[in-house]
């Protein structure tokens, strides 16, 4: 049966695009030189020929955010795989070998659960210091439960169809069985997962720096910009309101795009 592209997949899609685009972009160009100060030009309206105005620096917010996009991605990304790749091992081994090695895989990912996400992350980054590195420690160590849960659920699941009883029955080694005949059945929700932990990670890695604990100056982040903008709400709205909007609208993308993939890979669509 054919499948259809939802309206989530589609808008989703046009939004992690674009910036994915604007990543890119911002590698080989800004308007404008990003940490480039200019006390003249301070709390500029958008306009010509700072789009979106600029900071009480004189900076370019606009500039400023392409670059930030950098650091956000960069958090996002690497956080997710280590995150994946860490939480889909400890699951694939205690989905299918169970036994003493399923409980401890278990309690442990309990314990780590029993902290919220962001409340771990932010005694993680206090314990060892801020900076992008520890953030993206912090962040990879609040996302392995999540893929560790899917990916057990699903061991457990089709460990029991008989392609892997079979697989059994010819000698196959456990470490082909569980990477050539049950990860890639568990691969569609491991996606899904992925497209959710990074849009989480984003929004994670913004709160983190504007308590001052992610990303330091003068390195731009949307988490810090808002931050320094929030003495300056009534003089220059858009010094807090161009970065809200941006993080806000990356992580609603990457939530559609995880509904998006949902629908898309469900058998039931």
């Amino acid at each position: 049966m054919q499948r259809k592209f939802s309206s989530n997949l589609i808008i989703g899609g046009l939004i992690v695009g674009f910036f994915f685009l604007m990543l890119t972009v911002s590698f080989f160009y800004t308007p404008f030189a990003v940490n480039e100060m200019r006390s003249a030009e301070r709390f500029l309206p958008p306009g010509k020929p700072y789009l979106l105005g600029t900071d009480n620096f004189g900076r370019d917010v606009f500039s400023r955010i392409m670059k930030g996009t950098q650091t956000a991605f960069l958090v996002g990304t690497v956080s997710v795989l280590i995150g994946m790749v860490i939480g889909v091992s400890l699951g694939a081994l205690s989905g299918y070998f169970g036994g003493w090695l399923d409980r401890t895989i278990t309690q442990l990912n309990a314990t780590i659960q029993a902290f919220p996400g962001v409340l771990l992350a932010l005694m993680i980054v206090a314990v060892f210091g801020p900076g992008t590195v520890n953030t993206i420690i912090a962040l990879s160590i609040t996302a392995i439960p999540g893929f560790t849960r899917i990916t057990r659920s699903g061991f457990l699941q089709f460990k029991e169809y008989s392609f892997v009883e079979a697989a059994v029955t010819i000698g196959l080694s456990p470490l082909t069985i569980m990477c050539r005949h049950i990860l890639p059945q568990i691969v569609p929700s491991l996606l899904v997962a992925a497209s959710t932990a990074f849009a989480g990670a984003l929004l994670a890695e913004a709160g983190l720096s504007y308590l001052g604990l992610g990303v330091q100056p003068p390195e731009p982040s949307w988490g810090r910009m808002i931050n320094e903008a929030q003495g300056y709400l009534r003089q220059a709205p858009w010094y807090s309101l161009a970065p809200g909007l941006v993080l806000l609208l990356a992580v609603l993308g990457f939530n559609l795009l995880s509904d998006g993939i949902r629908d898309l890979l469900d058998p039931k669509h």
